[in-house]
């Protein structure tokens, strides 16, 4: 049996961060959404390192220790989205990836990650707002939340881009040598 050392020692430290980021989001609610999304970026990580199917494994393995762990178990939800936004656009990246002949692929990704995200997004607005907000939220502002979840979208995707480029691409060097 083959078992890549180097894949299981890295996987698993960031494994460890992704949890302990989980865990500090329920303890330091000033920073719950930094903390949930840099967890959801590890998930990307490993993606881009070892591949989906390991990526998806990864990200069921930190859900699963978050759940255990968490003392704000529906921090663990949020985490759970923002894990399975990354996991959809990855893989939407490595399909369009397989179709080089498509010219207009840049804009089917960025239709994709609109898409993606609002598949989640917006169920959770209209059908269980009370995992969002305590009362009732009255019609203009469930507009107002569905431009602001745009807007979050937009941010959230530039920071994602942005960790995976330019800070995981100088660790990388350090730790792989590549």
């Amino acid at each position: 049996m083959y078992v890549n050392t180097k894949k299981m020692a890295v996987s698993g430290l960031l494994m460890a961060l992704a949890v302990v980021f989980i865990v500090l989001s329920g303890i330091l609610d000033f920073n719950t959404l930094f903390f949930l999304a840099a967890a959801a970026f590890f998930v990307g990580i490993i993606i881009r390192e070892f591949g989906l199917r390991y990526g998806a494994a990864y990200f069921i393995g930190c859900l699963v220790l978050g759940i255990l762990l968490a003392p704000q178990k529906l921090y663990c939800i949020t985490y759970a989205m923002m894990g399975i936004y990354v996991l959809g656009i990855e893989f939407l990246w490595h399909y369009l990836g397989k179709h080089p002949q498509w010219e207009k692929r840049k804009r089917i990704f960025q239709i994709g990650k609109f898409v993606i995200f609002n598949v989640m997004y917006l169920p959770v607005l209209f059908f269980f707002p009370k995992l969002l907000f305590a009362g009732e939220i009255p019609d203009t502002m469930l507009f107002v939340l569905i431009v602001a979840g745009q807007i979050a979208l937009f941010i959230y995707d530039k920071a994602y881009e942005y960790f995976l480029i330019r800070m995981w691409g100088q660790v990388r060097v350090k730790i792989f040598g590549k």
